[in-house]
């Protein structure tokens, strides 16, 4: 039997083990995956020394940054991105890649539909948060991040106005905020500020209606969860593990 994981903390929001173990079953593939909550991220050496039958594991918030200092080897995009969300093991060496970049040019593509989007707001600057930036990057999509911290560069929410909101037509959020069982919190904006002309992505997909996207909705946005992008990425995923 294969082994396949999921690391992170907290884990009771992920769909990602009824996902690939609902896929192992329809397929009829000796393999199982299981959920690994860490509560640091160093706490992965006993779960190899414990699962010597592990074959890779996905990353979640908030190790995908950290993990990368322990990896044996790291894939060339994800180095650029900077941030790693899927790990295969191969003859016990570790090797790094991330598909959360697949998985949100998917969405994206949807969400915009070919259309002029002008500037983006990105909410969060955690791994997520990097992989979103790559994306819009290659697709030339200038844009800014907001975060809580001065340090991190960009916005942070307190300085946003009015005016900052209706010039960002795209608004991603890649921060748990609101994220299950925390379903009530959401990203300090000037939702008034809204219209008919944005854009709303939140990364999370459960609940799979967000605090941020029912606001969206009451001010005109058009608004996506992060439903696409996981089960896109968990796609991608599978191909790096299988080596199909």
């Amino acid at each position: 039997m294969q082994r396949y994981g999921l690391i992170g903390h907290p884990l009771k929001h992920s769909q990602s083990r009824h996902f690939f173990n609902a896929k192992f079953e329809y397929e009829g593939l000796d393999c199982v995956y299981q959920h690994f909550d860490l509560k640091s991220v160093d706490e992965i050496h006993e779960v190899l020394a414990t699962y010597p039958d592990l074959c890779g594991f996905n990353v979640t918030i908030p190790y995908k940054e950290a993990i990368i200092p322990l990896l044996d080897e790291i894939d060339d995009m994800a180095k650029e991105v900077g941030a790693v969300n899927v790990v295969k093991i191969t003859a016990g060496k570790l090797k790094g890649f991330n598909t959360d970049v697949y998985g949100f040019e998917q969405l994206l593509n949807r969400a915009i539909n070919g259309k002029a989007i002008g500037h983006a707001l990105v909410l969060g600057t955690g791994g997520a948060s990097k992989a979103v930036q790559y994306v819009l990057r290659q697709k030339g999509i200038p844009y800014s991040t907001v975060s809580r911290s001065a340090e991190r560069g960009g916005y942070t929410y307190d300085t946003l106005t009015d005016e900052i909101i209706r010039q960002n037509l795209l608004i991603i959020n890649t921060t748990p905020l609101g994220m299950a069982p925390r379903t009530e919190d959401f990203p300090d904006l000037h939702y008034q500020a809204l219209s008919n002309k944005h854009v709303l992505i939140d990364l999370i997909y459960n609940p799979k209606e967000t605090s941020f996207m029912e606001l969206g909705k009451t001010w005109g946005a058009k608004v996506y969860n992060g439903m696409q992008m996981f089960e896109e990425q968990a796609k991608k995923t599978w191909e790096i593990f299988s080596g199909q």
